[in-house]
C-alpha cells in the first residue's frame, strides 16, 4: 500500500494522538473543510445499538454481559456505518484501530470495497508540555468556556468571560500524574500502529505542539494529497 487511491472510492483518514493532542478539533476542521465524517467507537457503538441492526443486537448482548466488544463486531459495525450516504465523501477513524490485528482485519475490510486506508496522521507531542497542558485545564460549569492556568485564564479569576459565573470545574483526572500514566500507556499501545502503518506507507507526522492554525494547515495540506 502506498498510500495511492482510486478516484472513485472514499478517503480513509485515521487520526493517532494521545489525549489532549487535538484530534477532535482537527476531525472537526476536516468535517467543515471536507466534508468527511468523524467516526469514533464509542459513538458507532452507541449507535448501532440503538438501530437495532445485527451488529447492534450483538455488541448490545455483549456490554450488557459485561464484555468487550470483539474485533470482528467492530468491524462488522464500521463496515454497516461506511455503507451510509453520509460517508460517501470519505471518514476519518477515531480510536480505531488501537492494535495491529485491529488494523489488518480494517485493512481487509476495506479491501473487499476497494478502499483502503489513505492516510494515518500522526499528532506528535512532547510528553512534558503535554502534562503541563492538560494538566492546567479547567472549564466553566455553566457554560462549558475552557480556561488554563498558563495559556488562558479569566480576565477575572474565577468568573468566566463568557457567561460571568463563579462555576470553574476540574476534571478529576487532569493532574500530572494521570495524565503521565495516560501518555504512557498510548505510547505502549500506538507504538506498534505507528510501525505498522509506516511500513505500508501512509503514515504522515504532525508537530502538534504549535499553533492550533498551523496544526489544521498541515493536516489540510496532506489530506487535500490524499483526496486528489
Amino acid at each position: 500500500m502506498d498510500g495511492s487511491r482510486t478516484p472513485q472510492t472514499p478517503p480513509v483518514l485515521i487520526l493517532l494522538g494521545p489525549p489532549g493532542a487535538g484530534k477532535g478539533t482537527q476531525a472537526r476542521m476536516l468535517e467543515d473543510r471536507f466534508g468527511l465524517v468523524q467516526l469514533s467507537t464509542g459513538d458507532l457503538l452507541r449507535a448501532a445499538v440503538a438501530s437495532g441492526s445485527k451488529a447492534g443486537k450483538a455488541a448490545k448482548a455483549v456490554m450488557e454481559a459485561g464484555d468487550l466488544v470483539s474485533d470482528d463486531i467492530v468491524i462488522a459495525i464500521l463496515r454497516d456505518r461506511l455503507a451510509q450516504p453520509d460517508c460517501a465523501n470519505g471518514v476519518i477513524l477515531d480510536g480505531f484501530p488501537r492494535t495491529t490485528a485491529q488494523a489488518e482485519a480494517l485493512d481487509h475490510m476495506l479491501a473487499d470495497s476497494g478502499q483502503q486506508i489513505d492516510a494515518a496522521v500522526l499528532l506528535e507531542v512532547d510528553d512534558v508540555k503535554m502534562v503541563v497542558r492538560i494538566a492546567g485545564r479547567f472549564t466553566c460549569g455553566d457554560c462549558g468556556e475552557g480556561y488554563h492556568d498558563t495559556f488562558k485564564t479569566p480576565k477575572v479569576a474565577d468568573t468566566c468571560d463568557n457567561c460571568g459565573a463563579r462555576n470553574m470545574t476540574r476534571r478529576a483526572d487532569d493532574n500530572a500524574s494521570t495524565v503521565m500514566a495516560r501518555l504512557d500507556a498510548y505510547h505502549e499501545q500506538t507504538a506498534p500502529l505507528i510501525a505498522y502503518y509506516d511500513g505500508k506507507g501512509v503514515l504522515r507526522r504532525v508537530d502538534a505542539m504549535g499553533e492550533i492554525g498551523g496544526i489544521q494547515s498541515a493536516i489540510a495540506t496532506l489530506t487535500e494529497s490524499v483526496m486528489r
